[in-house]
């Protein structure tokens, strides 16, 4: 038997004011997503932004549904329209933010298991890790690779695909 570890790196800022002025102008597309999404059964907003290495930044929140699994999340539409527009571009960083009536959450949400399935996926496919901000209303998390928010991810490895 042994005992394997995993560790996330993860650097916490306590003011916006200590991000540099590119992960801020992503903080910020991101709270003007959030603002814009369609949530009204839940009422739990959530905006992502994402910077290309082409300098754009694309930004998508969540949109619900009364079917509940018919809805989408803000990291995938964002990242579903980012490989859609530009299939050849990587993926700099991403940006979340979560409000609700109160306003933006206190503490840093966290994307769900299938966005960070998205996330690592869009990784691999580009051959370039890409780093995370989790934005809170009290602390900013950023997060070096979505591999690292995905341990014991699954890539693929052993389907088998078509051969062209």
């Amino acid at each position: 038997m042994k005992n394997i570890h995993i560790n996330t790196n993860i650097t916490a800022f306590e003011s916006p004011s200590e991000l540099p002025e590119e992960d801020l102008e992503l903080v910020e597309a991101a709270k003007e997503a959030c603002s814009k999404a369609y949530a009204p059964y839940s009422r739990f907003n959530v905006g992502a932004a994402i910077r290309l290495a082409n300098g754009v930044i694309v930004k998508g929140n969540n949109q619900e549904n009364a079917a509940y699994p018919s809805g989408l999340c803000a990291e995938r539409v964002a990242m579903f329209y980012a490989n859609s527009k530009y299939p050849d571009v990587a993926v700099v960083g991403i940006a979340i933010i979560a409000m609700n009536d109160d306003g933006i959450l206190k503490n840093p949400i966290a994307p769900c298991g299938s966005c960070r399935q998205v996330l690592l996926e869009t990784e691999l496919r580009m051959k370039q890790e890409f780093y995370t901000l989790l934005v809170g209303a009290t602390e900013i998390y950023k997060i070096d690779s979505s591999a690292a928010l995905l341990p014991l991810s699954f890539t693929g490895e052993g389907l088998k695909r078509k051969k062209p």
